[in-house]
């Protein structure tokens, strides 16, 4: 019988004997890093808003560590693909540690600069949360990729959820340490980060992107990267593969510009209109969890129906949270609820989908890398939302930025429609 390392995993169904140590690691840490990750995105806007008094630079914290996010994807991915994944992404999760004590060391200063370079260092660690889906499909079998990703994905609605429901309790605990109030979630980020680096360098043995390595028996093509024979292009890949990575990484484009421009400005556009500080966390929780509690749907369409479907439904539902985002009463914090949900489970399928398709066209020995460039576009993109949605917000107020939105949604799904659908994988079962 083969070992571990050496065990073929190149058939449909076969999972590597490691899968199931790895995701229970993954999952540990994932449930750590939403707490980290939920904090900062619920405060963002409105720590920048009362730090620059400015309604429409708002959308500055969201680019920003989006901005810091893209490096990061770079860089922690060439750190996997150098090293393997848990060296890697220890060290951004360590990076996001560092960067949440440096936003709380610019709001007890009341220092913009060094707010600004706080922002950058903790969007730069939280890039190291995102990275860890690819993870969990290192040893996942090609039909069952979809639901490995969803699976880590999954974990991190617990965390998702709790982190903005800490933000009174946080506050307070800031409050007593003679902090702003609005520190406090980044406190909270900075335990989260540091307990998840702990475990992920303790118990994430054997590392998943080695094992994937070894077990494709070196960098020639295999049936579990779906490469084939052909013209090549970019670093080797051939064509047909490339054409089916740049289409995952449009699906998770999409999915992230649109949910990334609402979402920043919800919390602004409600305070504005009187909700509490604590209602408008309430809404981005429930929006946070929607995005990662509705995985093992999106994981189950992927791996059943194929990627290029469940991507088209993810724009379609994308464009309905849009719409009804835009005709909610500014109000209606039910109605706000609802459109954040559609808006996390839109953005889950979509990002399922992509990740899923990107992780098909990459060989195992370069997997890693082409996966942080893949994000770092990805994150660019949901900078320029980010930095956008304040801008539009200030422009023509939510309802511009809710229809923008909806049209960009509307666009792509009619480009899906018009091409027939986009490259998908190349497994049994997916036609």
């Amino acid at each position: 019988m083969a070992s571990p390392t050496t065990s073929n995993v190149t058939t449909d169904h076969e999972e590597h004997p490691a899968q199931r140590r790895v995701l229970a690691v993954l999952v540990t840490t994932q449930i750590l890093n939403g707490a980290a990750l939920a904090a900062g995105i619920t405060v963002g806007a409105l720590l920048a808003e009362e730090m620059l008094g400015s309604t429409g630079l708002a959308g500055v914290p969201s680019a920003l560590f989006t901005i810091g996010a893209a490096v990061g994807a770079a860089g922690i991915g060439r750190a996997c693909q150098r090293w393997g994944r848990r060296p890697g992404l220890t060290l951004g999760y360590g990076i996001g540690a560092l960067g949440s004590l440096v936003v709380v060391a610019a709001t007890a200063w009341d220092s913009v600069p060094l707010l600004f370079l706080g922002l950058l260092v903790y969007g730069a660690g939280t890039a190291s949360v995102m990275l860890a889906r690819y993870a969990g499909a290192d040893l996942a079998a090609p039909a069952r990729r979809g639901r490995a990703v969803s699976t880590v994905l999954f974990a991190t609605a617990a965390g998702a959820i709790a982190g903005p429901g800490l933000v009174g309790v946080t506050g307070d605990l800031a409050r007593s340490w003679d902090l702003p109030r609005l520190s406090g979630p980044f406190l909270l980020a900075f335990v989260a980060f540091l307990a998840a680096a702990l475990v992920l360098w303790a118990l994430l043995r054997p590392d998943p992107l080695l094992l994937a390595r070894a077990a494709a028996g070196g960098p020639a093509p295999d049936a579990t990267t779906g490469t084939r024979a052909g013209r090549t292009t970019l670093g080797g890949l051939p064509r047909e593969d490339l054409r089916r990575m740049a289409a995952g990484a449009a699906v998770m484009v999409l999915s992230q510009v649109v949910m990334i421009a609402i979402m920043t400005m919800t919390p602004v556009h409600m305070t504005d209109h009187g909700h509490a500080t604590g209602t408008a966390g309430l809404v981005i929780g429930l929006h946070m969890g929607a995005m990662y509690l509705s995985s093992p749907l999106s994981g189950y369409l992927v791996d059943r129906t194929g990627r290029t479907p469940t991507a088209a439904l993810g724009a379609v539902v994308l464009c309905g949270a849009a719409l009804l985002a835009h005709a909610a009463p500014p109000g209606s914090a039910p109605a706000l609820a609802l459109a954040l949900v559609l808006l996390g489970i839109g953005w889950n399928l979509g990002f399922v989908s992509g990740t899923t398709m990107v992780t098909d066209a990459a060989p195992p020995d370069r997997r890693a890398a082409y996966q942080g460039f893949m994000d770092v576009g990805v994150l660019v993109a949901g900078a320029s939302g980010g930095l956008a949605s304040g801008m539009l917000v200030a422009a023509g107020g939510f309802g511009l930025l809710t229809g923008a939105g909806a049209v960009l949604a509307l666009l792509f799904t009619l480009y899906l429609v018009a091409r027939g659908g986009l490259p998908g994988r190349r497994v049994r079962g997916d036609g």
